[in-house]
């Protein structure tokens, strides 16, 4: 199982079976369209390749926000590789890639890759003006010879799950919703760097965490999470904000974790937070006394839900 950035880098020595698509955040409609495939390509002895992209063609094509990734290309890799995948490959996607028709795109794909079946979601479409849908390759797919697969959209709680759906759940805190789409918790991993040192100066020292510039992270608020260092795991109070009651110059979303019974140092660590629930909204306290009474509050619901 490997990830690559170029075509030419897949090594398949004989048929594949192939997906395209932007896969971000690999949610229960993916999986589900990834589990058929993978099994499909073990009963037919073929390989199995995600075709995948970055950056996201929305994002350049202007209708995202280069800060609407809900992974990294590398963690959604890992997901896919985890689910059995052969080959994910991720391309460059520009405006050059967007210009070219769907023709010409599978026609180098089945050269490259030696593709016998294409899977996709009900949704799909590429190619130059988004040309080929599930229509055209229904129409086309003999003549190019593969077989086509279609999946089947899942729903949660009554509607279907997409990237959008769960980008839309975290933007508004709502982790716990985006989790049930995800079929896992929400995953934000960051390393944790200098902060004011307010948080131990109150007694609940934080970690405050450099996060990837382009992810798609919780409004602003305190939540409950895990937080995976090293190979433990701490239940966690986090906040993600400006801090209104110390009125911090620079005004910029902080993203801080209070670990709860961790004992040392973590500057430069890595940590990972599993979002549970949103807790509260951020909010500016009258005194310094009120905000540690609420810390303890935070901490006290902590303690009770996260086991």
């Amino acid at each position: 199982m490997s990830h690559v950035r170029d075509l030419s880098d897949v090594k398949n020595n004989g048929p594949t079976v192939l997906t395209i698509g932007s896969f971000d955040g690999v949610h229960l409609g993916h999986q589900a369209l990834v589990s058929d495939m993978v099994e499909s390509s073990r009963r037919n002895n073929f390989q199995s390749v995600v075709l995948t992209f970055y950056p996201n063609p929305a994002v350049v094509l202007g209708r995202y926000s280069s800060s609407s990734y809900i992974h990294r290309p590398e963690e959604k890799a890992t997901f896919l590789m985890d689910m059995g995948i052969d080959w994910v490959v991720t391309m460059n996607f520009d405006r050059a890639l967007a210009k070219v028709t769907a023709t010409d795109f599978i026609v180098q794909l089945r050269e490259t890759l030696d593709f016998r079946q294409l899977w996709c979601g009900e949704n799909f479409a590429f190619g130059y003006d988004r040309e080929g849908n599930t229509e055209w390759l229904a129409q086309n797919s003999d003549t190019l010879g593969f077989e086509l697969n279609v999946a089947n959209s899942v729903e949660e709680d009554s509607v279907a799950v997409s990237s959008s759906r769960v980008r839309n759940h975290i933007s508004v805190g709502e982790v716990s919703a985006a989790a049930r789409c995800l079929g896992r918790p929400l995953r934000v991993p960051g390393i944790v760097i200098q902060g004011a040192g307010r948080g131990e100066s109150i007694g609940f020292p934080t970690a405050n965490l450099s996060i990837w510039s382009h992810r798609t992270c919780p409004s602003q608020g305190v939540y409950l999470a895990y937080a995976f260092v090293d190979d433990d795991k701490y239940p966690a109070v986090v906040n993600i904000g400006r801090r209104p009651t110390f009125e911090d110059e620079d005004d910029c979303i902080i993203v801080e974790a209070h670990l709860l019974k961790y004992q040392g140092n973590l500057y430069g660590k890595r940590i990972s937070l599993d979002f549970v629930d949103r807790l509260r909204d951020e909010r500016k306290f009258t005194s310094l006394e009120h905000l540690v009474s609420q810390i303890y509050k935070d901490v006290s619901e902590a303690s009770l839900r996260l086991v």
